[in-house]
């Protein structure tokens, strides 16, 4: 054979290869390639897209928690608060208590030391008498002198 009917022949039938695989065998190729890169991008894209909602997850989280921190300060400021407040009333109450026990004690005071001064004008007007009897060596009648004995009570 003829080297350049061989090389014709090889030409036509490297022309109808590559029709072939340009026919049949590249698109198949091509469309998978074209899927699979479309799948990458899209990996990608909801890859980013996770990363964004993560980070405004993120911060909906933080503010969260600086609110729940926040409402949790207030509450314990208002608890201290109404602690003090209920201090100062029991505080009130009791110096209240005090007082009337106090007041109660000094009107006890008074009436006790009352009868205790009316006791010994008693016991001084006895004992007026008696020294009065011994002086005069002779019985002294209460009731006779009953008006007498009274200013002497007074006296004292």
């Amino acid at each position: 054979m003829n080297i350049n009917a061989t090389l014709f022949l090889q030409a036509v039938v490297f022309a109808i290869l590559v029709w072939f695989t340009m026919k049949y065998v590249w698109p198949p190729i091509a469309k998978a390639l074209d899927e699979r890169a479309q799948k990458v991008a899209e990996g990608l894209a909801a890859a980013d897209k996770a990363k964004a909602e993560l980070t405004a997850a993120n911060q909906r989280v933080e503010q969260e928690l600086a609110a729940s921190r926040n409402e949790t300060a207030q509450r314990l400021a208002d608890a201290e608060r109404r602690a003090q407040a209920i201090i100062e009333e029991a505080k009130a109450r009791a110096s209240e208590e005090g007082s009337k026990i106090v007041a109660a004690a000094r009107a006890e005071a008074d009436q006790q030391m009352t009868q205790a001064r009316e006791a010994l004008r008693e016991q001084v007007a006895a004992l007026a008498v008696k020294g009065a009897e011994q002086i005069l060596r002779k019985e002294v009648n209460a009731s006779v002198h009953a008006d007498l004995l009274n200013r002497l009570k007074t006296e004292l």
